[in-house]
């Protein structure tokens, strides 16, 4: 058998086509919230949700945004002095505010020297059509990619995670973001309570069938302080922890359903060790990255391989 000639569309490769020099993101506090903690969705939030297994030590929102980069960019410069930065405003929903608090936020993290554009993180309940309308400018002068939590395309999952939307918001949100010309991603948790294997393949599909330019997925992790630990703790019965080598192989078969240009940014997250309670599998993103490609390479997989249109 000939080996395809990729395995999958990674990142990296997506930024060289969009930029002639390195690029890092540089996550942002900008001291949102969230409407599914002040009740104008509900409370208490999702029952994954902890915002400290992905805020770096430099975001606090004590701090100016413009400091929280300045000090990102003298974190990276030590080893590409010459690397340019996208502001990614991750923390909670960035795009739950007045129309005038996000365009001065945006536009302060634009200001910082060698900031090249903005990767926003957000729910897809989360924007209006002003905002929109203000994106669609501002991707005319600088690089944008819209980050869409989706996490699930099941209903009564997300029902069950009080995750405070349903999927069909999902894509209309989506669909109205990439009508704009705007770069859109979406986020996905693989393995919620209730969604199995083929669930989770059936799920590539769908997702497949979206405007969607990138693609964030990984495992479900169980959080210290989260609902969901306390569920797992109470009724373990009803989840399915993956261990690392069925991962890879349900990350395989995801992978071989999606769209071949979807852009593929990572499959793992890494939650702080005082935090994860489980599953714990000690590995780096590239040390699964290699893995997974060993094992692609073994079966002969690739991006669409499966893929019907």
């Amino acid at each position: 058998m000939n080996n395809p000639p990729f395995l999958y569309n990674d990142f990296p490769s997506f930024l060289r086509k969009h930029f002639p020099y390195k690029v890092q993101k540089i996550s942002i506090n900008a001291g949102f919230t969230c409407p599914n903690r002040d009740g104008r969705t509900g409370y208490g939030g999702c029952t994954y949700c902890n915002n400290q297994t992905f805020n770096p030590d430099y975001c606090r929102t004590e701090k100016s945004i413009a400091q929280q980069l300045e000090e990102g960019k003298r974190f990276f410069a030590y080893k590409y002095p010459q690397m340019k930065y996208l502001a990614y405003f991750q923390a909670y929903t960035n795009t739950y505010d007045e129309l005038e608090v996000l365009k001065r936020k945006y536009e302060e993290a634009l200001a910082v020297e060698d900031v090249v554009g903005l990767v926003i993180g957000t729910r897809p309940d989360c924007m209006p059509d002003a905002l929109l309308h203000y994106l669609e400018e501002l991707n005319k002068e600088t690089f944008l990619l819209v980050e869409y939590g989706i996490e699930s395309c099941n209903d009564e999952t997300l029902h069950r995670i009080n995750r405070g939307h349903t999927f069909r918001t999902t894509q209309e949100t989506v669909e109205r973001t990439a009508a704009c010309g705007i770069l859109t991603g979406g986020h996905v948790i693989l393995g919620l309570p209730g969604e199995r294997h083929d669930d989770l393949v059936k799920q590539a599909t769908t997702l497949s069938h979206l405007p969607l330019t990138t693609l964030k997925m990984h495992q479900l992790q169980l959080i210290r302080g989260t609902r969901m630990a306390t569920e797992y703790e109470r009724c373990p019965q009803e989840f399915h922890l993956f261990d690392v080598d069925e991962y890879i192989a349900l990350v395989i078969d995801y992978v071989e359903h999606l769209r071949p240009d979807l852009v593929l940014e990572r499959f793992l997250s890494q939650s702080p060790k005082e935090l994860l309670l489980a599953p714990d599998w000690g590995l780096k993103n590239y040390e699964f990255n290699h893995r997974l490609q060993k094992r692609m390479k073994e079966r002969g997989a690739y991006q669409g391989r499966r893929y019907a249109p």
